[in-house]
């Protein structure tokens, strides 16, 4: 009998619990009493290999470019792609927000008050990534900061000599970044089940009692990103790397699975490397360093939902949008993006500062917050298939890219 592939495995877990989870809306609290800690239990132990992966893979990574030249070249390309997209990302939220007028009619009374968040500064987001202690942003989980100490550690690894005096420390974080992938193919077997409780809970609890009323929102969302993914990452995939659409999606549908059930970036990194590589033939130099990186930096479907949300939240509260605040919005949304955490709930927490740029309520988050996960999950798939895209244009155009895997 044929084995079942993980993006199958996956799939059942997911409509299981979709089912499990619409048959116990009458008892949510079973759900969320019984079912989810085996839930959080997969995804604390998708947590404790992040560090560790991260750390380990972009140290190893930035060792495998050779040189500093090629660190900057491909460091370049990565973050404009990302600028880029993100920035693209957020005006097609708006468009279609405008153009489906997604607001109009809709009024919610909320007592509701949101604690407010100053949005920082340019300079102090550029100085916030480099950590004054490393070990301090390793407890804390701060991946800005680690993403930055592993590169600036790997780069000088490379700089005394990977085969002189840094040979040692090589083989160190080499060693533990296999050992960090053997860790999490093991984990990933247990990833239908891990599904299937994070599912059934969100189910059980957001029945359509819930979700009816903010119906368009969620509706202009979805759209939004599947917009986004099938124009702005088919295109630059068959542009950049002359890769088929069809062959790219096919390859990260395990990963795009696993990220609308965990609503996780980080969470999904791991999944999100093996099928670049071992599907569409991205050098593990690349992955290493790319997907990492995206991880963080890169939040095109938090753009969308920013956007989306931003311009709903206005017509809900009678408020104009001119075209200069909904430029505002675009930048602001964009440079918010750098340094999102990758985890479940960040983009909300986020779109504090898109409100505040623009003078909107804050109390209006509470309007979506009934939905938010629903929201999560799909602007999560389109961040990680956005690093997925931009590791695949790198490798190609470093030449990188194995040909027979990704043309097969």
């Amino acid at each position: 009998m044929k084995k079942l592939s993980l993006v199958t495995k996956i799939f059942i877990g997911l409509i299981a619990g979709i089912v499990v989870g619409i048959l116990m809306q009458s008892v949510p609290e079973v759900a969320t009493t019984y079912i989810k800690p085996f839930g959080t239990l997969f995804l604390n132990l998708i947590k404790l290999i992040i560090v560790p992966l991260v750390l380990s893979s972009l140290i190893v990574g930035t060792c495998s470019l050779g040189d500093v030249k090629k660190l900057g070249r491909i460091g370049g390309k990565t973050m404009l792609y990302y600028l880029f997209t993100t920035a693209f990302a957020v005006t097609i939220g708006l468009v279609i927000a405008n153009l489906s007028n997604v607001g109009a009619g809709f009024s919610i009374p909320t007592d509701a008050v949101v604690e407010t968040t100053e949005a920082p500064s340019i300079v102090d987001t550029l100085l916030k990534i480099i950590p004054t202690n490393p070990f301090k942003a390793m407890v804390e989980g701060d991946m800005l900061q680690i993403i930055a100490f592993a590169i600036i550690f790997g780069a000088g690894i490379m700089g005394v000599g990977i085969e002189g005096k840094g040979k040692i420390l090589f083989n160190f974080f080499d060693a533990t970044a296999d050992v960090m992938y053997k860790i999490t193919a093991t984990i990933m077997e247990f990833a239908p089940i891990g599904v299937f409780a994070l599912m059934t809970p969100v189910i059980a609890v957001n029945g359509p009692a819930v979700l009816l009323p903010l119906l368009k929102l969620i509706v202009v969302v979805y759209a939004g990103c599947l917009i986004h993914a099938i124009f702005t990452y088919s295109t630059t995939v068959a542009v950049f790397a002359k890769i088929s659409p069809i062959k790219f999606f096919k390859s990260i549908s395990p990963a795009m699975l696993f990220a609308y059930t965990t609503a996780s970036s980080s969470g999904t990194l791991p999944i999100n490397m093996r099928c670049v590589e071992d599907n569409i033939g991205v050098s593990k130099s690349i992955s290493s360093f790319v997907l990492p990186l995206g991880a963080t930096v890169n939040m095109d479907g938090t753009a969308i939902y920013q956007g989306v949300c931003a311009f709903f939240i206005a017509q809900v509260y009678g408020v104009d949008l001119s075209i200069s605040a909904q430029a505002v919005i675009i930048l602001t949304a964009t440079l918010a993006s750098i340094g999102t955490a990758g985890v479940p709930g960040a983009g909300m927490i986020m779109l504090t500062l898109v409100l505040e740029s623009v003078g909107l309520p804050l109390e209006g988050i509470a309007l979506i917050a009934g939905v938010d996960r629903i929201l999560d999950m799909a602007r999560t798939v389109v961040n990680i298939t956005g690093d997925a895209a931009c590791s695949v244009i790198v490798a190609a155009t470093e030449g990188e890219l194995n040909r027979e895997i990704a043309n097969s």
